[in-house]
């Protein structure tokens, strides 16, 4: 069967995803899309186990860092296993394999991190030297700026997983993405925001990445149906500028781009693994090329040294 095959015949959409309750309801809600525009047409799900699914204790430095939670799926959607892949683009690697292509990047949901800290509420109010956990090099190195004397403990695993160590008290607090708890609908353990300008997402955070086949011209026509402008701006300046300092999720890095009354803005800040050392560049431009505007702000930091962090990171 042709990856192309035109839409009078095809009869099924395959999407794959990851088999977490959170990977499953994304897939869902793209499923609900593409139903809600191509009504009659079949959409079937396929749950695909990635890496960093099957280790769920390793940090992830250690078993890969970069793709291991899309690598999987990306050759399920080449070998033509499945035609639609649905990825949290905070985990997509900047540079996708051959023949692939980013279909669609829906509207953005909240972006900003959550922490839950059931006793202390704040991360001003922890006691010294509390135990916090994450997954994340780039909200330890956050918190660590904020909070030099905090014990940041690595966590792996579901949402509901990394939830449950602040819940029972084996941890003071942990610190997860916002849009996943609204999407499980447990916003209601959130203690406080650490949102924007204070507390920067990782890139691409709270978005959905939609892959598929780049000579696959039907499904592109379908997908490009649940595609946001904005949100599309907005992650490929953030993306364009991890990519230019050649990082990836193991790189402490945290970047806001969103359109504002002047232009596309964009705000980055890189720190040292123990938040000691931070660097930050801003830049506005007309939201016409924000693959420049990440190119600026990349160069900014460049000018600013940051290569100094990089380095002990094994970059450039």
């Amino acid at each position: 069967m042709s990856s192309a095959q035109p839409a009078q015949t095809r009869r099924t959409v395959r999407v794959g995803t990851r088999g977490s309750r959170l990977a499953r309801w994304q897939a869902q809600w793209v499923c609900d899309q593409i139903r809600a525009h191509r009504p009659g047409l079949e959409v079937d799900i396929l749950e695909i186990n990635t890496q960093g699914d099957r280790d769920r204790n390793s940090p992830l430095a250690k078993i890969g860092g970069s793709g291991v939670f899309t690598k999987e799926i990306q050759r399920a959607l080449l070998a033509e296993t499945i035609d639609v892949a649905v990825h949290s683009l905070k985990d997509m690697p900047t540079q996708g394999p051959p023949g692939l292509t980013l279909a669609a990047v829906p509207a953005r949901d909240a972006m900003a991190d959550a922490l839950v800290a059931p006793r202390a509420r704040t991360l001003d109010a922890l006691p010294p030297a509390a135990r916090v956990g994450t997954s994340s090099l780039r909200r330890q190195a956050q918190l660590l700026n904020i909070r030099p004397d905090l014990q940041v403990v690595s966590v792996r695993g579901n949402v509901e997983t990394r939830l449950n160590q602040a819940i029972d008290g084996r941890l003071e607090a942990v610190v997860l993405a916002e849009a996943g708890l609204v999407r499980l609908h447990l916003e209601h353990h959130v203690t406080q925001r650490l949102g924007p300008p204070a507390f920067l997402p990782a890139v691409g955070q709270g978005a959905l990445g939609i892959e598929c086949r780049s000579d696959d011209e039907t499904t592109h026509a379908l997908l490009v149906l649940l595609e946001d402008p904005a949100a599309r701006r907005a992650v490929v300046a953030e993306r364009r500028v991890l990519a230019e300092l050649e990082g990836g999720c193991m790189i402490p890095l945290a970047a806001w781009a969103r359109d504002t009354a002047d232009g596309l803005a964009l705000d980055v800040h890189v720190f040292s693994l123990d938040g000691r050392d931070k660097l930050t560049a801003s830049a506005i431009d007309p939201k016409d090329d924000p693959d420049r505007l990440g190119c600026q702000v990349a160069q900014l930091l460049r000018n600013l040294g940051v290569e100094r962090l990089l380095r002990p990171l094994g970059r450039p």
